[in-house]
């Protein structure tokens, strides 16, 4: 391993373009902690100090943990990625419910562009709706739940109207810093700027175990959260591999094909969309009581919102949240892997499954491997996430939804750590370095 990191880093072009990814990621680290126009800072870290749970509290604490804290911080990178997360995911979606979408896929890279473009306009539009949103809460003071302290002094509709413009402003920059770290880095910019975010927050959730529990249940909770890290990256690298064979067929006066390969399904087809989508859905009955009622929390539906489903500790919470989990990923893998569409193409290019006839038994074979693996895929899911509220008494965290080693925070983490390095160990081989993975 130390010697790969070492040839990777004495190799000119991979280290400059290795330094160039943690530049980019040191700006954006950076311009999360700038506080937005009109924001009084110090107040700000008042209210976060003062509210029970901290930054980790409250409606928004997914696109939080997304924009490394900069959320509650107001920042001008306060929306952080979740903007274009959710723009790409609505597009995926609507590939299979618009054919003019559906036509641009299968167009290849110009297809490809148009549909990018798209998702850019689309981030834009939900930045837009986004930065009101959290500026209206801030302004109501439903943001920081129990601090009276104004976060907004100046309330005028200009200085609003200018703070969602430079948050607006500051999604559409981490946008195109991503996508050079796309382009020039190393992995995906996307996934590499979240790993950023949420890897920072890990040394202060540790110490806040520290400080509350002792050494002792931070010494388990970090034996505890190696075997997670472990478990979920044996999980992550298994895969079902298909074997698949094609035929022999004379083009010319040359022979192509008669060659064996596999078609590998992965146990965890869907990654961590199922539990992006079950979290936001979670969520939105919290946001429309807080929008509906104020932070008082009277009325009956604020009260059974509060009690049953922002408790993260409570059976009805943690029933419900992998309910969904198990829901979206049925739901995702069926909308992103098409047995009809893989059954046609391999009968296209004369491949089949050994003791499987091509067209339609293919087809109904690959979906009832798949359905057969999507089960533990989506139960793996849904224990990796509810791993954290079974912790929150133990660690002393309140109702902390980031916890270090649990949830969104390590598939995200992993699954960006496990690309990363392979993308390196596959630019090292071509090379000839040996690579991370012996």
């Amino acid at each position: 391993m130390l010697s790969a990191f070492r040839s990777a880093l004495t190799t000119p072009d991979l280290r400059k373009k290795i330094l160039f990814t943690l530049g980019i990621v040191a700006v954006y680290r950076l311009g999360a902690n700038i506080p937005s126009p009109g924001v009084s800072f110090p107040n700000v870290q008042q209210c976060i100090q003062q509210v029970e749970g901290g930054e980790n509290s409250g409606v928004y604490s997914l696109i939080n943990l997304f924009s490394g804290g900069a959320l509650l911080q107001l920042s001008i990178l306060a929306l952080g990625i979740m903007p274009y997360i959710t723009a790409s995911i609505i597009v995926q979606l609507l590939t299979v419910v618009i054919p003019r979408f559906e036509q641009l896929k299968k167009e290849g890279q110009s297809g490809q562009n148009k549909l990018t473009q798209y998702t850019r306009y689309l981030t834009i539009a939900l930045a837009v709706l986004q930065a009101t949103g959290i500026v209206a809460l801030a302004v109501r003071g439903v943001l920081f739940q129990g601090c009276s302290l104004p976060v907004i002094p100046d309330t005028s509709v200009f200085a609003l109207a200018v703070m969602v413009i430079v948050m607006t402003a500051g999604t559409a920059v981490v946008m195109w810093l991503g996508e050079q770290v796309t382009e020039r880095g190393i992995g995906n910019g996307m996934s590499l700027l979240i790993f950023a975010s949420i890897a920072h927050r890990i040394p202060a959730e540790g110490k806040n175990i520290l400080d509350n529990s002792g050494g002792l249940v931070f010494a388990g909770v970090c034996v505890f959260g190696l075997a997670i890290i472990a478990s979920v990256v044996f999980v992550e690298q298994g895969q079902r591999r298909i074997p698949v064979q094609y035929a022999k067929r004379m083009v010319g006066r040359r022979m192509y094909g008669g060659t064996s390969t596999y078609l590998p399904l992965k146990v965890n087809q869907a990654g961590v969309i199922p539990v992006i989508f079950g979290s936001s859905l979670l969520y939105l009955p919290s946001l429309i009581a807080q929008l509906a009622g104020g932070s008082d929390g009277s009325g009956w539906f604020q009260q059974f919102v509060q009690t049953y489903l922002v408790d993260q500790s409570n059976w009805l919470h943690i029933v419900l949240y992998v309910a969904l989990i198990i829901f979206f990923t049925y739901f995702y893998v069926g909308i992103t892997f098409n047995p009809d569409e893989r059954a046609d193409e391999m009968k296209k290019f004369g491949g089949f499954i050994p003791g499987i006839r091509p067209g339609r038994p293919t087809a109904e074979y690959l979906n009832f491997v798949l359905s057969r693996i999507t089960l533990p895929g989506s139960l793996y899911l849904g224990i990796i996430a509810v791993l954290p509220n079974f912790f929150l008494g133990i660690t002393g965290s309140g109702q902390n939804q980031n916890f270090p080693f649990g949830g969104t925070a390590v598939l995200i983490m992993v699954g960006v750590g496990l690309d990363t390095v392979k993308q390196i160990e596959s630019q090292l081989m071509q090379r000839n370095y040996e690579g991370f993975l012996r």
